[in-house]
């Protein structure tokens, strides 16, 4: 990508995330960025269908840094505590980011988002686990449950919280393991 457009991106970019940062998704109009952003039109459109498509790619390049930030997805089987505390530290790293563009309406969108990104990288991990109905609905239940825990006891001491989710999250890999047809089994000496 040449430097103008790249310039012409950080621009938009900048200038909706600082819109954001006040505003619902909604209420944000092209003219309103252009004008902040000092562009055409014209130029918003040859990037982004709409301020949803903008917001969209917004998402979900963000989305994609947190898990990159995960270097160890096999260890949601074979050390869940730590695998939890990578998952939230990739979290923090990015919580500004994700704040502004997850507020408001959009709130519900990150963790269904993150969710899926965080299987994903996990099946890369174990392949087996994809088609495994009771895998996906523990590892369901482990990462909406471990982040709505988290945000819920937000106010308490943070390695009292993560030890907390990271203890849940070995009961729950106890019991994926426990699983006559178990995805877990073969790869828990990782």
């Amino acid at each position: 990508m040449d430097a103008r457009i790249r310039k012409t991106k950080k621009s938009i970019v900048n200038a909706f995330l600082e819109l954001r940062a006040h505003r619902a998704l909604e209420k944000i109009t092209v003219s309103e960025l252009c004008r902040k952003a000092e562009i055409n039109k014209s130029t918003f459109y040859k990037h982004y269908a709409d301020i949803y498509d903008l917001s969209e790619q917004l998402e979900a390049e963000v989305i994609s840094q947190v898990v990159s930030d995960i270097s160890h997805p096999e260890k949601i089987l074979t050390d869940p505590a730590q695998f939890s505390r990578e998952v939230f530290l990739a979290y923090f790293s990015h919580a500004v980011l994700l704040e502004k563009l997850f507020s408001g309406n959009q709130s519900g969108g990150m963790i269904v988002r993150l969710s899926a990104a965080l299987k994903e990288l996990i099946f890369q991990a174990y392949p087996e686990c994809r088609e495994q109905q009771e895998a996906n609905i523990l590892l369901s239940y482990c990462i909406l449950g471990s982040y709505y825990a988290f945000v819920e006891n937000r106010g308490c001491d943070e390695a009292v919280l993560l030890d907390t989710i990271g203890r849940i999250g070995e009961k729950l890999v106890e019991l994926l393991r426990e699983s006559p047809s178990s995805c877990a089994a073969e790869k828990t000496v990782l």
